[in-house]
């Protein structure tokens, strides 16, 4: 015996019988113990508690015996268990759960079981309107974009409209018309239009009750938001064609016009007076309205060109924002959205730029580092060999790759200054977010003020209310921020980039890419979610559901080998009777230098895979059954790794979200001959990771091959690949790559890696860790004895993982079967392993470790733990002789527990509508700080200007306020003044109010500005032309304006209205006193609007009823 056996090993080899085991065929090895020698074993269904210690193998503990009940005699339960293995097969007999080794270490940093609980406790309790659909049910049908009113969320998605009713938001999930839609099971009952193009923006007009939608076919359409809606899909109503392209962006300005963006920096100005025209046409005369539009519209980009020369960027427009405080709209900069003037263009660094057109210059090539050359060399250079070239050609792939990812992260820094958000503030500031995650504050006429970051990801959306700014990231995060930009809080509202944000009824509502949407209290984060949440935990039972699962796991490694159909169906082909999902890991499936080097060079280009990782993956999906009891998932193939995974067709609607993930460990971490592939799949709403890896090889290399699983835990960062269903629409690919990179600044412990937030983290592959301490012959002797507990002292891995150095907290079942490296191609049995010159020492190399959702607090499978385990089957397939590897399978049983989501959303819907305290909570959102205004008449004559003073009582509470325009009518003796509103209640043309809207301190007073302006305004428009002028309008003129005033985070509202009449005639007028009016909730639909000369009323709208 070697010197290096310790004594007790030596003493327990000399206790132990020399005689070989009795001969017998061996096809199999697995774990199961033979309960005796002259019957054949029943197993009996046993609950097992998760808590139970005999189940599991500590690495402070020694070896034992599974305990006498899962054994019927007491002459089994003293047998060894190297030596009551049995050939096994997969059948459908149910089996107990094998004894599992854990590594130390799993309870801290990084490694710690992700916290979940029935409500989760970093976030506020939210309402979940729709929750998160899985993505592969969302093809054609993704959410893009949507907009809120008071009583309704307007949603596009890529087949046309969709539409919430407040009302109905706490109602468990009936689809369309009570046809349960995949995807929409759990999602609160909702209307659909007919179908349409894409819809990519969405904006509403509350004065005309129409929502305004742009689409990919370049129309843009009205909808009707007080028709009724039934199962039938809707009808859209005025609707032209706008663009010749997509219609990336609208707006609404303050003077009613419709301004929409579109590619090539082209915005068109659709004025007010066109639109009024063919709105009130019948639906007889669509075509004509329709004609009508598109022949009215302005090119804002032939109003500022100036000899050829246009200041406004060729860039699509993809943000239009409509400046109230000064009826400004902003794009590429400021411009008049009155006189449609452009007043300024400027950078981000607030440096101001004359621009112009360049769409035809073309840059400079660059130096193309994909292009790798190999140069003939002289026979001296050449006399290294072919290995050495080999690994030149590899190296400088390897090279290469490093340098085409140094000069895309350059030319990703310009890109990450790109503006993806605009917002403006009550107190008229603008706000600018960037794809670094800069925010930028700039004042009114676009000068910059200041800039800060309270977030490395990339900024998606804005929204704001009273005195709250609220930004959305593409980390999924939402943070509150006040008018200064300081943060107030933040969390992380969805697992995917938020894309859009609205206010409605007391609420912000937020919307991922993945086309959940939820909806959060203004006040959030605040004592009304602690009592949210502990409401909505102490219902736990109502609305937790259990489901099982059970998953076949494989690796392989192939040795560059080509697909046996005899192999696999020895592998995998009988294990389909009960298996829900397969997942398939193989190593050294092509290993050439060439193909590394291509592999890495197609890497940087976003390609992956080869023919024949295509032909692996086609031959294992044919023993699978595939397309008749399997359905493929996804794959992903990194040189010569690769892995996939397959459903069950039965549980196919319950598994999705399939993303993929790639990390090289190779050659400087840029090659993947080592390394690891991974997909993360989203069953029964919890997340499993499956990461198929190669470490380095060796028997000294145990150092290297801690750092390459601790590399490939750490950065492993997950997308959606090119084997893998399409993607969301509404976000940017560089805010998706902001998503996945190493963030600077950012430290490890702030960020836990992707593996780490998994619910269950299966890990497999050829972890190459070999035995030590023992000679190749004393190796051979144990595995011919079926001494594998002797040979386990010797593995490397087992001794790492005890240690905590590696795979921390992971588990794996007591290994019952042989070493499975190396051995002779086609050489079976035992006898098989290597003897050349070699001599490599046996060794269990080929692995399967998981990580569930336990902790030492809870086992119990709960909304807590939501993730159980146990592994029923582990072994390696010896009868299998195509490479020097043999294949491990191993079958995991698997606990889930899952949220009822529509069950939950009733149970909030209660609380919100029954809790006392949530009730008083929600009362004070109604506070609204007491105003008065310094008149409610105004005359004005010729171009006259009059000073309105509002102010604020309130001795304590801002007063927020904004000023619209109920309606315009011509005075005349003979008839009633007819009060039209424009769109969004803008203001008409010869009026300017400066500033419309605005903060006011306690006890302080604001001035607003009423002018007359004089103004010829055009009358008609073809193609963008003018065919005719008015000349000033010198009829006398009335308007109501209305100015709102709320808290600063308050629904209530006080309305006060004002008249305005401008004359041209000497005569007196005599205008009736309008008295000041409150309506208390946010609303200022046309039809909820007062109406002048009606009495006060002062009327409490529970905000709860639609919340």
């Amino acid at each position: 015996m070697d010197e290096n056996i310790e004594e007790k090993d030596k003493e327990a080899l000399a206790s132990m019988s020399m005689a070989p085991a009795p001969p017998r065929k061996i096809h199999s090895y697995s774990q199961q113990l033979r309960g005796g020698t002259g019957h054949k074993r029943n197993h009996q269904i046993r609950n097992y508690s998760v808590d139970e210690i005999d189940r599991y193998y500590n690495s402070d503990d020694e070896d034992f015996f599974i305990s006498s009940s899962s054994a019927p005699s007491s002459t089994a339960s003293s047998q060894r268990l190297d030596q009551s293995l049995v050939p096994n097969s997969f059948d459908d007999q149910p089996r107990p759960p094998l004894p599992e080794f854990i590594g130390s270490g799993g309870d801290a940093g990084i490694f710690k079981v992700p916290t979940r609980a029935p409500v989760h406790p970093g976030r506020p309790a939210c309402l979940e309107l729709r929750p998160h659909p899985l993505r592969e049910t969302q093809v054609g049908k993704f959410l893009r974009t949507f907009a809120c009113t008071d009583t309704h969320l307007w949603a596009g998605q890529e087949c046309g409209v969709r539409v919430w009713n407040f009302e109905n938001a706490y109602e468990p999930g009936c689809g369309l018309g009570g046809r349960i839609r995949r995807g929409d099971e759990d999602a609160a009952p909702f209307y659909e239009s007919v179908s349409t193009s894409p819809t990519i923006c969405l904006i509403i007009d509350d004065a005309n009750k129409l929502v305004w939608t742009g689409h990919k076919d370049g129309k843009i359409r009205s909808w009707k938001m007080d028709q009724t809606f039934d199962d039938s899909p809707f009808k859209e109503g005025l609707s032209w064609t706008a663009h010749r392209g997509p219609v990336l962006s609208m707006v609404i300005t303050s003077y009613g016009d419709l301004w929409s963006g579109g590619e090539g920096g082209v915005i068109k100005i659709w004025p007010w007076e066109s639109l009024e025209k063919s709105l009130s046409l019948s639906s007889e005369e669509r075509h004509m309205a329709a004609l009508l539009v598109e022949r009215s519209f302005i090119d804002l980009r032939s109003q500022v060109t100036v000899n050829g020369v246009c200041n406004i960027s060729s860039s699509d427009v993809k943000c239009l924002l409509a400046d109230t405080y000064r009826a400004k709209v902003w794009c590429a900069g400021p411009m008049d959205a009155r006189t449609k003037e452009l007043l300024k263009v400027f950078n981000i660094d607030g440096q101001i730029e004359t621009r112009v057109d360049m769409s035809t210059v073309q840059e400079q090539a660059v130096e193309d580092e994909m292009k790798v050359k190999f140069v003939s060399q002289t026979k001296k250079e050449k006399s290294g060999g072919f290995l050495q070239r080999s690994r030149n050609a590899i190296m400088g792939a390897a090279d290469a790759v490093r340098r085409v990812a140094t000069k895309g992260a350059v030319a990703f820094q310009e890109e990450t200054k790109k503006t993806e958000a605009l917002l403006v503030t009550a107190d008229g500031m603008i706000y600018s977010g960037c794809n670094n995650g800069l925010i930028v504050q700039w004042d009114g006429n676009g000068n910059r003020l200041q800039d800060f970051q309270h977030h490395p990801c990339a900024v998606q959306c804005f929204c704001t209310f009273g005195t709250k700014i609220w930004v959305g990231y593409v980390s999924g995060m939402v943070q509150v921020l006040d008018l200064e930009g300081n943060l107030l809080a933040g969390w992380l509202a969805h697992n995917s980039p938020v894309i859009k944000l609205a206010i409605a009824a007391g609420n912000i509502y937020s919307l991922a890419t993945h086309g959940g949407i939820r909806g959060w209290s203004i006040t959030s984060p605040g004592p009304i979610d602690t009592v949210l949440r502990t409401e909505l935990a102490a219902k736990e039972m109502t609305y937790t559901r259990h489901e099982n699962i059970k998953i076949l796991v494989g690796t392989w490694n192939v040795g560059q080998g080509k697909p046996v159909p005899e192999a696999l169906t020895s592998w995998l082909g009988s294990a389909a009777s009960e298996i829900g999902i397969v997942a398939i890991g193989l190593q050294e499936v092509d290993m050439g230098a060439g193909f590394l080097a291509m592999s890495a060079a197609k890497e940087t280009v976003g390609l992956e895979g080869s023919a024949i990782g295509q032909s692996w993956i086609d031959s294992i999906g044919r023993s699978l059954d595939e397309g008749k009891t399997f359905e493929r998932l996804g794959s992903r193939q990194l040189a010569g790794l690769l892995i996939a995974t397959w459903v069950r067709k039965s549980i196919r609607t319950h598994v999705g979200d399939v993303d993929a993930a790639a990390v090289a460990c190779g050659f400087g971490r840029a090659i993947g001959n080592k390394g690891a592939v991974g997909l993360r799949v989203r069953v029964y709403d919890r997340i499993i990771c499956f990461v198929n890896c190669h470490y380095a090889a060796h028997l000294e290399a145990v150092n290297r091959r801690n750092a390459d699983f601790d590399h490939v835990y750490r950065t492993m960062a997950f997308s959606r690949g090119s084997n893998l269903l399409n993607a969301a629409a509404g976000v940017t690919a560089s805010a998706q790559m902001l998503r996945g990179a190493n963030i600077p600044g950012v430290t490890p412990e702030e960020t836990r890696p992707e593996l780490a937030e998994a619910d269950m983290f299966i890990i497999f592959g050829d972890f190459n860790y070999r035995l030590f301490g023992i000679s190749y012959d004393e190796a051979r002797d144990f595995v011919s004895q079926r001494c594998f507990d002797w040979l386990r002292e010797k593995d490397q891995l087992r001794a790492e993982m005890k240690a905590g150095r590696v795979f921390q907290g992971l588990r794996e079942a007591i290994i019952r079967f042989p070493p499975t490296y190396k051995f002779e191609r086609h050489k079976p049995g035992l006898g098989g392993y290597d003897s050349g010159e070699k001599k490599r020492i046996p060794a269990w190399c080929d692995r399967i470790l998981y990580r569930d959702s336990r902790s030492q607090s809870v086992s119990q499978c709960s909304l807590e733990c939501p993730a159980v385990a146990s592994i029923y089957l582990y072994e390696a397939c010896m009868d299998v002789t195509e490479s020097d590897h043999k294949p491990v399978r191993c079958k995991l049983n698997v606990n889930i527990a899952r949220v009822d989501r529509s069950v939950r959303r009733k149970e909030f819907g209660m609380i919100i509508k029954s809790n006392e305290k949530v009730r008083s909570f929600c009362e004070e959102l109604h506070n609204i700080p007491e105003t008065i205004v310094s008149t409610d008449n105004i005359m004005l004559q010729n171009q006259d200007a009059s000073i309105l003073q509002i102010t604020n009582k309130s001795g304590k509470d801002k007063a927020v306020f904004q000023i619209l325009c109920e309606g315009q009518s011509t005075i005349s003796d003979a008839e009633v003044p007819d009060i039209r509103p424009r769109g969004s209640f803008g203001f008409p043309r010869w009026l300017e109010v400066t500033p419309a809207a605005g903060v006011i301190q306690p006890d302080q007073v604001a001035e607003v500005s009423v002018h007359h302006e004089e103004f010829h305004t055009l009358e008609e428009f073809v193609d963008g032309v003018p065919q005719n002028w008015w000349c000033e309008d010198m009829r006398d003129k009335e308007v109501i304006l209305l100015v709102i005033v709320q808290g600063s985070c308050s629904v209530g509202t006080t309305i006060h209205s004002v008249r305005v009449r401008h004359c041209f005639s000497n005569k007196t007028i005599h205008i009736d006193s309008a008295k000041s009016r409150q309506s208390q909730g946010s609303s200022t639909h046309q039809s909820e609007l007062p109406q002048p000369g009606n009495s006060s009323s002062n009327q409490s709208d529970d905000i709860l009823k639609s919340s």
